[in-house]
């Protein structure tokens, strides 16, 4: 078994068995000692190289200990500190991985719940632990492009050098990742006021800030998208036009001056709904759906509509043509409901991650497209958008 293997199967446990988890030995038990044994690699029954419930002598507060310390060469190289699986990883309360950083050999740190995972070295000051992780993953959504650096912890690859010399990059890349996604989920006034900067030449007000703020979050969507896009055609091998590309009204051009009207460019058929929150992984699904779709149709016949409840792909937006519905935002399931049958008889299907939507679903998305074309052409097709100004600034 591969180490991304390896990972796969942890993360899958963790899906099936976390609702049943209640306690920190039970989340030890039941998801920290397997990563420990079958990813990292390390025997957790031999002291030599694993000691559960670990206590240094020197300089630490009596009685406190750490739940595991990795051995390695004969001497302690990792320190994990374990909460229970859905606590928030916060340093306030494990006090004692500061402590037994200092006094022991170990240049690595883990503070875990099981699913998260942040990892330290003393990049800032020698024998101190940071303060900040260099590395965090989610075993529930890991991250394919940390799965090398998760390597370097494994017994088979671990080479303090690298995993500390690397640590600082990191650490930026990684803060600088978390910085970028908050903003694309939620543009902060400075962001959005880079983007006026560069595109209007008016006095930069409050109100324009507000409402240049949804076409700030709208183009990052979209241009998020094209990136997952580009990959997924890299992928299939498709040559043929962005499937992804839909067709918008351009807005009219920015003028100078404080009293011109910023053009608004609304989501179809209806006001949104502040409640409703559009995910990077619905998106993702939705993408996906179109490139799987766009051997029917045009792929600007293919659009969606987000609700609290779910998230629907439909053909010509028309919601008595549904194509597929995406639920992804369960805290432990996630699964699609297919409309090969008919708009009215849906099929649940259960999936791990949005890309399984190309083994579960990509067959029942066609059939359902070629069914509604080979039937009743009724409903039309809905305009994607309208173009309309906004009140004057």
């Amino acid at each position: 078994m591969s180490f991304s293997e390896s990972l796969a199967v942890i993360a899958k446990k963790i899906r099936d068995m976390k609702a049943s988890v209640e306690t920190e030995e039970a989340t030890k038990n039941a998801f920290i000692m397997p990563f420990i044994s079958t990813v990292l690699g390390y025997d957790v029954f031999n002291p030599s190289e694993v000691i559960p419930e670990f206590t240094a002598d020197v300089g630490v507060k009596k009685g406190e200990k750490v739940d595991y310390a990795i051995f390695k060469d004969g001497q302690v190289q990792i320190l994990i500190e374990c909460k229970k699986i859905g606590d928030p990883l916060d340093l306030r309360y494990a006090s004692q991985l500061f402590r037994y950083f200092a006094v022991t050999s170990a240049r690595i740190a883990i503070l875990t719940n099981g699913q998260e995972y942040h990892v330290y070295t003393d990049g800032d000051m020698p024998n101190r632990m940071d303060e900040k992780p260099f590395l965090v993953f989610d075993l529930h959504d890991i991250d394919r492009t940390l799965i090398p650096e998760i390597q370097k912890l494994s017994k088979e690859s671990f080479d303090i050098d690298s995993v500390v010399s690397a640590a600082e990059e990191l650490k930026y890349i990684g803060g600088i990742r978390r910085v970028i996604a908050a903003e694309v989920k939620e543009p902060s006034d400075e962001w959005v006021r880079f983007f006026v900067s560069k595109l209007y030449e008016g006095r930069t007000t409050q109100r324009v800030i507000d409402q240049f703020r949804p076409l700030v979050t709208k183009a990052l969507n979209q241009y998020v998208g094209d990136q997952v896009n580009s990959r997924l055609k890299t992928a299939l091998g498709d040559d043929a036009p962005d499937p992804t590309r839909m067709p918008e009204p351009r807005p009219a051009p920015l003028a100078a001056g404080p009293d011109t009207p910023i053009p608004y460019v609304p989501e179809p058929d209806a006001t949104p709904d502040p409640d409703v929150v559009t995910t990077d992984e619905e998106l993702e699904g939705f993408n996906i759906v179109r490139a799987i779709g766009v051997s029917e149709v045009a792929p600007e016949r293919i659009v969606y509509r987000d609700s609290k409840s779910y998230f629907a792909v439909l053909l010509d937006d028309n919601n008595r043509k549904p194509i597929i519905r995406l639920n992804l935002n369960g805290k432990s399931v996630k699964f699609v409901t297919t409309f090969e049958q008919g708009k009215d008889a849906g099929v649940r299907r259960d999936i791990a991650s949005v890309v399984d939507i190309y083994k579960v679903a990509a067959e029942q998305i066609r059939q359902a497209i070629r069914n509604y074309e080979n039937g009743a052409t009724t409903g039309g097709s809905a305009a994607a958008g309208t173009l309309a100004a906004v009140p004057d600034l």
